[in-house]
């Protein structure tokens, strides 16, 4: 009885460290290739060269995943412009995971006047549709990589702080933060040294898997002529770029699809990993 009833404990036990395993080798082996971009291709894959344009992967040595339709090197290029990718999904996470902790800790401690403003700023905010507020946005101050990082941070703060405040809310009433209180802990330490620390596992979680929802949308708004310059090598300018020639140069638009594909998979795995260690009772288990 005992050993069928530890069978689903270790089956899941051993899918979660697959997910773990899988997160870190493709998370790492982007990041670690992206990081080593300069040195690996030092023109970031921007070296035209018009007599060896739409090479087919696998046949050239001096360009193995091909060329696109300026004879640029498509690997260099899909590595250069996973730094684009990955520097839009980070800091435009960890400024909305800033200014979201902040406005939701602020919202649920004090309540009152603070909480219908934020709140009611949020609901706002979280009626209108991402691409209105997307091209509103961007018509205003322009395309570019700094705007796009700030309107994914204007975009997405809100799901922090709606996060945390329910966190907050619950905690508040805890037996620890009373005791805290009665010792005459100030504000500020009780949020800083009580409250924070135990609220970060979700905030984790949703972090890293709002990078990789970044990363998708930064490659969209990209696509659409709405993202980052074009002469900059990205992973959503190289799909846009190579959809003209699906059919005769596919491999200009599927190898950076694949890159985003492996990277958000990876980092979806990773988020799914906390879940389950910081956020137990986020996943229903069977």
């Amino acid at each position: 009885m005992s050993l069928t009833a530890d069978r689903p404990q270790r089956s899941a036990s051993v899918f979660r460290s697959f997910e773990l395993v899988a997160g870190l080798v493709l998370v790492g082996g982007i990041s670690l290739a992206v990081i080593l971009s300069p040195w690996l291709f030092p023109d970031n894959g921007m070296g035209v060269n018009l007599i060896a344009r739409l090479s087919a992967p696998f046949t050239d040595w001096s360009h193995i995943l091909g060329t696109d339709p300026l004879g640029r090197d498509v690997l260099g290029r899909v590595i250069s412009g996973g730094r684009i990718s990955l520097l839009v999904g980070v800091l435009s996470v960890a400024g909305g995971a800033i200014i979201g902790v902040f406005m939701g800790l602020v919202s649920g401690f004090y309540r009152g006047v603070w909480d219908m403003i934020v709140m009611r700023f949020a609901d706002v905010q979280l009626a209108l549709p991402f691409i209105l507020l997307a091209i509103t946005f961007i018509a205003i101050l322009g395309g570019g990589l700094f705007n796009i990082i700030m309107l994914m941070i204007v975009s997405q703060w809100v799901q922090y702080a709606r996060l945390v405040r329910g966190q907050v809310l619950a905690l508040r009433e805890r037996e620890f933060v009373l005791s805290a209180r009665s010792f005459g802990v100030s504000n500020f330490n009780l949020i800083w040294h009580h409250l924070l620390p135990n609220l970060l596992g979700p905030v984790i979680v949703l972090i890293t898997l709002n990078v990789a929802t970044n990363i998708l949308l930064e490659s969209s708004l990209t696509f659409l002529g709405l993202g980052v310059d074009p002469s900059t090598p990205s992973w959503g300018g190289m799909l846009a770029d190579g959809r003209t020639y699906l059919q005769t140069a596919w491999w200009v638009s599927v190898f950076p699809g694949l890159a985003i594909l492996l990277t958000v998979l990876g980092l979806n795995l990773l988020g799914d990993w906390l879940r389950d260690r910081l956020d137990p009772t986020g996943r229903t288990r069977q």
